[in-house]
């Protein structure tokens, strides 16, 4: 969770997409397969037409390595109900939270959160066909909003105590990371902590503005990052072992 990733290409062979980033570290090209995204890592100076010939020889295995990635996506636990039906408990900031649906004349889904562990949603009764579907993008918005809002929060709260102050803040739909800090100390967060307990979504926070001091993972770093919460390593913990599970989505 430190500095942010410049977009890479994309190519195509067969129905593959992948992209190919260079690296100094490297001798021989290598493929990363994940859930959403094939990477291929080549040397600096190897000519795209030699990585495009490997990728080709690699096809079979590419195929398997994503069976296998597919597979183990698949046995993960899941927060999210599968249907957004009436009385579905919605994770958020360590809660369960009661999704209540109450149907509506109109045109707008609108979305409540209520005192007392309830996630109210008004259905216009001319999206009811659609609803589940519906209300799941209308919650991936609202839960963005609220990223937004808890993260000003925090960071109102802890900028300031050592200057750690960002350029600016986004919420992003992000697969493999939890934020990040550019070199312009322009903060990128997951709008996925929001089904975090709150204490991680503080961390995350907390981790990338120590970014802006220093853009590693130095001992300096952790130090600066203890100062802010001297118990990170618990939500450290917690995104070990839940992570996975939170990536899932909605």
């Amino acid at each position: 969770m430190n500095r942010t990733k410049t977009a890479l290409p994309t190519y195509k062979i067969g129905e593959l997409s992948y992209s190919i980033r260079r690296s100094s570290r490297i001798n021989a090209t290598r493929i990363v397969v994940k859930a959403d995204k094939i990477e291929v890592v080549a040397p600096p100076k190897m000519p795209e037409r030699q990585i495009k010939a490997f990728v080709a020889q690699q096809q079979d295995w590419i195929n398997a390595a994503l069976l296998r990635v597919t597979e183990q996506t698949q046995a993960i636990p899941k927060l999210a109900p599968a249907n957004y039906a009436q009385g579905v408990h919605i994770p958020y900031l360590g809660q369960q939270l009661v999704l209540q649906i109450e149907p509506v004349n109109g045109s707008r889904l609108h979305i409540r959160h209520t005192d007392n562990a309830v996630l109210q949603v008004y259905l216009p009764v001319s999206m009811a066909a659609q609803g589940s579907e519906l209300i799941r993008l209308a919650l991936t918005r609202w839960m963005k909003l609220q990223a937004r809002q808890h993260a000003e929060r925090l960071i109102a709260q802890h900028a300031p105590r050592f200057g750690l102050i960002p350029r600016s803040l986004r919420i992003k739909t992000q697969k493999s990371r939890w934020g990040s800090c550019g070199p312009d100390n322009d903060i990128n967060l997951n709008w996925l902590l929001m089904l975090t307990p709150p204490q991680v979504l503080e961390y995350v926070v907390v981790h990338e503005l120590c970014h802006i001091r220093h853009k590693n993972h130095s001992a300096e770093f952790w130090s600066l990052v203890a100062q802010h919460l001297p118990e990170y390593q618990q939500q450290r913990r917690w995104l070990k072992q839940h992570g996975s599970s939170v990536m899932q989505g909605l």
